[in-house]
């Protein structure tokens, strides 16, 4: 199989920018991410949504666990409403005019947030903008892999887990700087500014080019091999030849998934010699088992959290978390094309298992309002939060998009994408009640790490027997890798 680099860098470079203008769509995730959890924490927020407590003798405005749930985890429904339909949407209106669609909706959903005046609107906006970062999530990686060098694939798509990274630290920051604010503009300035931030993306993406295999599978074959030109610079006469090839290729591929069948949702479940069943399980098992590594209770509830085990500063721990994400997300751009996918998750989870299981027994043996225990606690949330950045965090939506063959990559994608908002509402709904103390509450609190250490060690048992290596891969080389090789044979195929 070929792992061959274009003619030069300077060919693949407009390839490049392209999908990094679209990992951009990875930035309103993450920002809302970080948004919301500094929300639930600001006095004017508790003010204007929150529960009076007359007994209370300082701040008397609380957020109930049964509130606190709703609100954070609400999102995500929409979220896997729109995850869902992204298929249907990248199939009929293409790759670029679906993700300027979700930012329209997500428009709408955060123009409600921003103006409510109660907490039924507020929730409501949070489903609608939801629904709009659902369909950007699952089509901007899609059109990604689809039109990102080989050679580069992975670090391209991983660009999206790096934008997020950035949303979530950059909403800490404008959080941080509204908190203190003493009326409703406090919450009200770091949710409205997401309008602009979907309105830079909607642009970007009328000015970049179609997925070339979209175009193929609609038989625009001229459209196609432009889409191609267009996202490679040069115009020598073996740069021409590549792109002849290159478009044979995909051409050839989809022919030949077409000659089988018309795809269906039941297609992807099929148990054939392209092994339709696995290639869509590992996608919905890895985008389930990213969120089951619990790093969103850090990201949707860690500034709350905080603030119950006794830090006085919680909004700058947010912040000092939110950097580690951001710059551990770095190295996955070299590490994952240098080392692979499979070394990455595999070792990814082994450290984030340890660290999760040093944090439980820490805060359980000394307790967390020690000092010495909140050192090590936050130390190593840290190196957690750094061993997930550097592999789950970005691989994790790599290996979505690469898996599966082009007749129902988009249905697949789709499934695997929904797959990790069910989990990210489970986790957003759920987390209070385990977390939290009070009456119909397990007050589990630091113990809850306890739970994120034994799924991470049934991540490391998911990539050694599922996860295929697929470094340097065509889309179309992928299959037959799956044709021919098993999970553990594929490190050496």
């Amino acid at each position: 199989m070929s792992t061959a680099r274009p003619v030069s860098f300077k060919t693949a470079l407009p390839g490049i920018i392209v999908c990094c203008v679209a990992a951009f769509g990875g930035f309103l995730f993450g920002f809302d991410t970080g948004t919301i959890s500094g929300n639930i924490a600001m006095d004017s927020w508790l003010r204007r949504f929150g529960a009076y407590d007359p007994s209370a003798t300082d701040f008397a405005w609380y957020i109930p666990s049964s509130t606190k749930s709703v609100v954070v985890s609400i999102m995500a429904v929409g979220e896997f409403g729109g995850a869902l339909l992204s298929s249907p949407v990248a199939d009929s209106v293409g790759r670029r005019f679906g993700v300027v669609i979700g930012c329209l909706v997500l428009s709408i959903g955060v123009a409600m947030q921003t103006g409510a005046p109660e907490l039924g609107v507020f929730i409501a906006g949070r489903v609608i903008g939801g629904f709009g970062i659902g369909l950007v999530s699952g089509i901007v990686p899609m059109y990604q892999s689809e039109c990102a060098p080989k050679w580069i694939r992975g670090t391209v798509v991983s660009a999206y887990q790096w934008f997020i990274t950035i949303g979530i630290l950059i909403a800490n920051v404008v959080n941080n700087a509204t908190k203190d604010f003493s009326d409703d503009s406090a919450f009200r300035i770091p949710i409205g500014i997401q309008m602009a931030f979907a309105f830079v993306l909607a642009v970007g993406m009328v000015c970049l080019p179609e997925s070339p295999r979209y175009l193929v599978k609609k038989g625009d074959t001229e459209a196609a091999r432009a889409s191609l030109a267009r996202l490679n610079a040069g115009n020598s006469l073996e740069l021409q030849a590549e792109l002849d090839a290159e478009l044979k290729e995909i051409s050839e591929a989809f022919a030949v998934e077409v000659a089988q069948n018309q795809s269906t949702y039941a297609d992807c479940f099929k148990r054939n010699d392209r092994k339709n069943l696995l290639r869509t399980m590992t996608g919905i098992a890895i985008q389930g088992f990213q969120q089951l590594t619990g790093v969103n209770f850090i990201f949707y509830y860690g500034t709350t959290f905080f603030k119950q085990a006794g830090f006085s500063n919680s909004f700058t721990i947010s912040m000092v978390t939110s950097s580690v994400n951001m710059l551990a997300t770095i190295p996955s751009f070299y590490l994952i094309e240098k080392l692979g996918r499979r070394p990455l998750l595999f070792w990814g989870a082994v450290i984030m298992c340890v660290c999760e299981f040093i944090v439980a027994i820490v805060g359980v043996a000394v307790g967390s309002d020690n000092q010495s225990a909140q050192t090590v606690l936050v130390v190593f949330v840290c190196i957690y939060i750094a061993a997930f950045a550097c592999t789950w965090g970005p691989i994790a939506w790599v290996v979505l998009n690469e898996v599966n063959p082009l007749n129902i990559r988009a249905k697949a994608v789709s499934m695997g994408t929904a797959s990790n908002w069910f989990w990210n509402f489970l986790i957003g709904f759920v987390t209070p009640y385990l977390v939290d103390s009070g009456e119909g509450n397990a007050d589990l609190g630091v113990k809850v790490f306890f739970i994120w250490g034994t799924t991470c060690l049934m991540c490391v048992v998911f990539t050694y027997f599922f996860v295929y290596e697929t470094k340097g891969l065509s889309l179309e080389e992928i299959d037959d890798l799956y044709i021919n090789y098993t999970a553990v044979q594929s490190s050496s195929a």
